[in-house]
């Protein structure tokens, strides 16, 4: 297997093992990547092989999400998490759009800012999970409007790579009362439209500088995230429900510090 193949499955991997987790799975893919020496074709890999851990998702909640799908004409419980859902989605749509370009060429390409997010935003996990209200919403298929959209502009701040997507949306939906568990699935059903998005507008607008090379990574890239997803899915559950997102914290300040060491060292 060629040597670019390898570190598309490497980080592949990475990203079905973060991607879910409050730790920043576009930032453990930059810095990765940096220090591996793989570099993607307009930065495209690490954004498109994110739709392989939506199917992880699509896979574990596939009976609740069918179940929406069936119901949503006639149902109002299921029309009001399709709108959830989408209207949390909005913000992320219009703004990652209009800030594409310097998200791409700016804030992807400064592998020391994502350290410093990564430890910045462990210090505001450990905070959040010792000091977030006690929950009023159990159920993340029945959010109300205003905390789901509220959840939605929360998640906007995460397209600073190494502030983490999830980890942004479960912090906001902790500090606006809802527990550990409906935190962490609705990050996941609110991924659904999120990467998919991301996914069409980037492989959109960098659809003449792919090559057959970067199609085979992220063809091996994105099988990796979504076998890798699934596990991370189903544990990350269970763990969050017993033991909180401390230990995630940890892990961004220690992964973000090596980082910054690496960098210096360097230099």
């Amino acid at each position: 297997m060629p040597d670019t193949l390898v570190s598309a499955l490497i980080l592949g991997v990475i990203e079905g093992l973060t991607e879910f987790l409050p730790v920043s799975s576009t930032g453990h893919l930059l810095l990765a990547g940096h220090f591996m020496g793989f570099e993607s074709a307009g930065r495209t890999f690490e954004v498109v092989i994110q739709l392989g851990a939506v199917l992880a998702i699509i896979w574990v909640y596939f009976n609740r999400l069918w179940a929406v799908a069936r119901s949503v004409r006639t149902d109002p419980g299921s029309q009001w998490f399709v709108a959830t859902v989408l209207l949390a989605f909005l913000p992320a749509a219009v703004i990652g759009v209009l800030a594409h370009g310097f998200i791409k060429a700016v804030l992807f390409e400064t592998p020391a800012l994502v350290a410093w997010m990564l430890i910045a935003g462990g210090m505001v996990l450990l905070v959040v999970d010792r000091a977030a209200p006690p929950p009023r919403y159990d159920n993340a298929m029945r959010l109300p409007l205003r905390t789901a959209v509220t959840i939605g502009f929360i998640q906007c701040l995460a397209m600073v790579p190494g502030v983490s997507r999830s980890g942004a949306t479960i912090v906001g939906a902790l500090m606006l009362g809802v527990s550990r568990r409906a935190a962490a699935e609705f990050s996941f059903f609110l991924s659904l439209p999120t990467m998919l998005g991301a996914f069409t507008y980037d492989l959109w607008k960098n659809r003449a500088v792919l090559d057959t090379g970067a199609w085979a990574e992220i063809a091996v890239g994105f099988a990796a995230a979504a076998v890798t997803g699934i596990f991370v899915v189903r544990w990350m559950l269970e763990w969050v429900t017993r033991n909180g997102f401390a230990i995630f914290g940890w892990w961004r300040i220690g992964v973000g510090s090596v980082a910054l060491i690496a960098l210096w060292l360097g230099r």
